[in-house]
């Protein structure tokens, strides 16, 4: 008779999900939402508990990163075979001090993610004073957070999981078992969720929005049915970096409407927001880059009728101030009466900033960043140059390498930025098409709208 298959975690997730009703949201939002409830679940009822024991498990990558909880709880990762070595000593995805192999005295120990596992992040809590599971599901338009508090849905939730472990890894599923045993009686509290959810949606709404928090993705409804894994992990990647800066950015802002603070912390605060933001903005257009890899490439676009001119002139500002922080002046010239394009303007801020960071990144301080839109026949002209006629020579020809479809990496500079071919795949999705010459220029075309 063969082996039963092992359990998956997206059995789990629907296990969880299980009486909850069907969600509404957008990747992006649930998102936002997963952010807000770990910011929540940790600063707000985890830490203020105290020195505690505890055990928690989740997937694809780390959920939990507060170093007093990693140094004190033991913890379980599913994650992708892919990750090698970053989830080992000094990993930037650790705190310092904080190794993968420590689930005696704290962090956690790492199992392999299954086909069948998913991507989205799952996470379960168990200390003797709290227990939470939380996880995301559901197809495109229909996404949700589910946290669930009662005792019947987190047994029933680690049953499964010693399931797993028993069929897959039985030395760790023991080690499972007893640290659970360890705990001795849980206490559970009844008034749990009641204060949860309002302490989150007030985090949410702390949450201000801005150009970072539109929705970046617009999922196909028939996804590839084998998505490739590394695209799947940089996907996930990506949220993970997110998660501390949004957490940051949001504590900053809090920071920033008190009215007693010194005009010189205001400044340097309102820096910090604005890398938080600049570099959330990055790692978004990473994954919008990523998901399109994985779709067909096809002609056929929702777009619409849309002012490049007037989007151009609404951006500036955010624009200018981006490059004022590398010394770098933006200087934009529209010709009048333009006519509509064609495109996803939503979208299309999004991507037209990840251009203007990448287009500035190897200049030298003092440069100044033209962007101009003329006429072109059927098509407008945005065309992206700079008033020195040299780069850097650590961006010079031949020192970019490709780094799997999305990515390219200067070993010069570090810098790691979208590659070309991933560029160029974004501005068709928006209905432009990218043209790069060797130097400081390059242009998109987009469709004029007809009448």
């Amino acid at each position: 008779m063969s082996e039963l298959p092992c359990a998956s975690l997206e059995q789990l997730r629907e296990q969880l999900a299980q009486g909850v009703p069907a969600g509404r949201s957008d990747d992006d939002s649930v998102r936002r939402q997963w952010w807000a409830a770990l910011a929540t679940l940790q600063e707000d009822f985890l830490l203020p508990c105290g020195a505690q024991p505890g055990v928690w498990l989740a997937a694809p990558l780390p959920a939990l990163y507060e170093p007093p909880l990693l140094q004190q709880l033991q913890g379980w990762v599913w994650a992708p075979a892919q990750l090698g070595d970053l989830l080992q000593v000094s990993s930037p995805l650790l705190p310092p001090g904080v190794t993968a192999g420590a689930a005696a005295t704290g962090g956690f120990q790492r199992l392999p993610l299954l086909e069948g596992d998913g991507t989205d992040p799952l996470l379960l809590v168990i200390t003797p004073r709290l227990q939470v599971a939380m996880a995301l599901l559901g197809g495109p338009a229909h996404r949700r957070l589910v946290v669930r508090f009662d005792p019947p849905t987190l047994s029933a939730a680690l049953s499964l999981l010693d399931e797993r472990l028993q069929r897959s890894d039985q030395e760790q599923g023991q080690r499972l078992r007893h640290a659970i045993q360890a705990l001795g009686p849980l206490q559970s509290d009844e008034q749990l969720a009641q204060r949860f959810w309002p302490r989150l949606a007030e985090r949410l709404a702390a949450m201000a929005p801005s150009l970072t928090l539109q929705p970046l993705v617009h999922r196909s409804a028939s996804p590839s049915p084998s998505p490739s894994s590394e695209l799947a992990l940089l996907e996930a990647l990506t949220h993970e970096v997110r998660t501390p800066l949004a957490t940051i950015r949001t504590l900053i802002r809090s920071l920033l409407r008190r009215s007693d603070l010194p005009e010189l912390v205001r400044q340097r605060l309102r820096q910090i927001d604005g890398e938080c933001s600049e570099q959330i903005d990055r790692f978004g257009l990473i994954f919008l880059a990523a998901e399109l890899q994985r779709q067909p490439l096809s002609d056929a676009q929702a777009l619409a009728r849309t002012d490049l001119a007037q989007l151009l002139q609404q951006l500036e500002p955010v624009w200018r101030q981006q490059l004022l922080r590398r010394s770098l002046v933006l200087e934009l010239n529209c010709s009048p009466d333009l006519p509509l394009v064609l495109s996803d303007p939503a979208r299309l801020e999004t991507v037209l900033g990840g251009l203007v960071d990448r287009f500035s990144r190897g200049l030298p301080a003092g440069a100044a960043v033209q962007l101009s839109l003329r006429p072109a026949g059927a098509r407008l002209k945005l065309r992206f140059s700079a008033t020195e006629t040299v780069l850097a020579e650590s961006t010079a020809a031949g020192g970019v390498e490709r780094v799997g479809p999305v990515l390219s990496w200067n070993p010069c500079t570090g810098s790691l930025q979208l590659s070309r071919q991933a560029t160029q795949r974004l501005f068709h999705s928006l209905g432009g098409r990218l043209a790069e010459r060797a130097g400081n220029d390059l242009t998109v075309f987009f469709p004029v709208a007809p009448h």
